[in-house]
């Protein structure tokens, strides 16, 4: 017969740890004053920049219209116009490999576009080009020009040195956070809009942002990658649909188990996926982690995850007391989380092996979605070996001492 692990025996201690990690929890969101909101929930503009000097710029003179495109192997150049035929030139960034080369290959095919290198040497390989998206149009003309970033091998920026530069804009509410290593010198910013639905337009805030960096790394050396602005009215929609969503699926958990098994068991199922709510708030709380839309996507994915651990759970427990009616309640638990032991070991470590490809591999917002994850499977698994066994079980005995009072008097 398999040797049966008493869980039961660690009920009480396994109880008061998790009290002790709710406390910790609280008092965490309490000193840390809430959630170290994204910009999804909070008010304000975003930028994602790379400090990318320039490597040369692109002006149309001809009569006919241009257009300018690339991706990640080649650049475009389309030209069209009235009584023209729309024509499309390319160049391969694996046959023009510098930018002295691009720039001859372009004026040799398109006599009316002017191509200036910035840059002080030639040689720099175009496979280390960077396009913004702001301040560029890709319809060319004479009177604006099209910037051409490149980033410099070799040569990381710490992020000391953004939020130096960017000091002046303490009073407005910025952060600055690292996106991948120092050498790609690619940052997010965060300026917090405090005025409601204030239309201090993002282009404004900006162009400010770009022209104080510029001032500590050079004119023509910050690549605006993408921009965007969320208003204080929808930031405060979006966490009234978040906590709403959150308790519809707790209401729904709690139906569900109540129909299918018993309301002990509904209300251990939704006091276990409540603690592992919590045990997630505490280390975001704790570590600062930004939280956003990517967040309660990871908090919703645990509660899935610990609740589908918890009803096979049930399952056993169910078909344990037909099979052994004679055995204490108590027992019957611990026959049931020893067979389902090696199940949830090793589903979880396989989904973990996947989460932690994600968290190795990714980086910025989906690197803290792999590590909420990890940190909320391993509260799943502790939550249905301890959490809503023990609960079901105090449930029983207390049920069982009512019955003992009810038939004695």
């Amino acid at each position: 017969m398999k040797k049966i692990i008493r869980f039961s025996k660690v009920f009480l201690p396994a109880a008061v740890i998790s009290c002790i990690l709710v406390i910790f929890s609280i008092s965490g969101y309490i000193i840390n004053r809430g959630f170290a909101l994204g910009v999804d929930f909070q008010a304000g503009h975003i930028m994602e920049v790379q400090i990318a000097p320039t490597a040369f710029n692109l002006i149309w003179n001809g009569t006919s219209n241009a257009r300018f495109d690339h991706d990640s192997g080649s650049l475009y150049i389309v030209t069209s116009g009235a009584g023209e035929e729309s024509r499309t030139y390319l160049f391969p960034f694996s046959e023009y490999t510098t930018i002295g080369s691009i720039k001859y290959a372009m004026e040799q095919q398109l006599s009316d576009l002017e191509v200036t290198i910035i840059a002080n040497d030639s040689n720099i390989n175009t496979q280390s080009l960077v396009f913004s998206s702001m301040g560029n149009s890709p319809e060319l003309g004479s009177t604006n020009s099209y910037v051409i970033h490149y980033l410099p091998q070799n040569d990381p920026i710490d992020i000391s040195r953004i939020r130096t530069a960017l000091a002046g804009f303490e009073q407005s509410g910025v952060s600055v956070q690292s996106l991948r290593a120092p050498t790609d010198r690619r940052f997010m910013i965060r300026v917090e809009n405090k005025e409601d639905d204030s239309d201090i337009s993002s282009p404004l805030v900006h162009a400010l942002i770009v022209q104080t960096l510029e001032k500590t790394f050079d004119k023509g050396s910050v690549a605006v990658l993408k921009s965007d602005f969320v208003g204080s009215r929808f930031s405060k929609d979006l966490t009234d649909q978040a906590g709403i969503l959150i308790s519809l699926t707790l209401l729904l958990i709690l139906i569900y188990c109540t129909i299918r098994f018993k309301l002990q068991y509904a209300v251990g199922a939704v006091i276990a996926i409540m603690y592992d709510g919590l045990v997630m708030i505490a280390f975001m709380v704790w570590t600062r982690m930004e939280f956003t839309t990517l967040s309660i996507a990871a908090i919703l994915t645990i509660l899935g995850y610990s609740t589908n651990n918890t009803i096979i759970f049930f399952d056993r427990v169910r078909e344990n007391l037909r099979v052994n009616a004679d055995h204490p309640f108590k027992e019957i638990i611990d026959i049931s989380l020893t067979s389902i032991l090696g199940r949830t070991i090793i589903t979880t470590a396989s989904t973990m092996l996947a989460v932690l490809a994600l968290f190795f591999f990714t980086t910025g917002s989906m690197k803290d979605f792999a590590l909420a994850l990890l940190v909320g499977m391993v509260s799943g698994v502790y939550t249905t070996l301890f959490i809503v066994s023990g609960f079901v079980n105090f449930w029983e005995k207390r049920k069982l001492i009512r019955e003992k009072k009810k038939a004695g008097k």
